[in-house]
């Protein structure tokens, strides 16, 4: 597995050194380069003769986190830009917006074989497959629930 530059010598500490604000986006971040998310989309998202100051690949992914960690708005990628120390270079608005643009039907439909693509490797990767969803004790077939809850209790 090819690690990127960004994440090399990343770690998790908690002795109040090199805090950074919002740092579960770096776990998604990292989640979509370590299952070859960023890579396939980069794949996708390629152009003849053109090569971007900005992975377009790296953009998308940079988006997802984004709206993930609560962004509403396109100028929100600014969350992510202002942690240049654990994340490096990140794309300013323009290039997000012109990111976006490029995303063509053409595209559309190789982002979504490159999404399947990560999903069914994955998914290969579970002991035994995707688990069963129930509910109510009625399994949903195909379907896949995430479930996503937090609490944090300050005492």
């Amino acid at each position: 597995m090819k690690r990127t530059s960004w994440s090399t010598g990343l770690s998790v500490s908690g002795d109040g050194v090199g805090v950074v604000a919002h740092a579960g986006s770096v776990a998604s971040r990292l989640l979509a380069d370590r299952t070859g998310l960023t890579g396939e989309l980069s794949k996708a998202m390629v152009r003849r003769h053109f090569v971007p100051g900005h992975d377009r690949g790296r953009v998308l992914v940079d988006v997802a986190v984004m709206l993930a960690d609560g962004g509403e708005a396109i100028s929100d990628i600014d969350v992510l830009r202002h942690q240049a120390g654990v994340l490096g270079p990140v794309a300013s608005p323009p290039t997000v917006w012109r990111t976006l643009d490029e995303v063509t039907t053409g595209r559309l439909k190789k982002i979504a074989a490159a999404r399947a693509r990560v999903r069914r490797h994955v998914w290969g990767q579970l002991p035994g497959g995707v688990p069963a969803s129930k509910v109510a004790g009625t399994d949903l077939g195909d379907v896949v629930v995430l479930e996503v809850d937090a609490t944090v209790v300050i005492t």
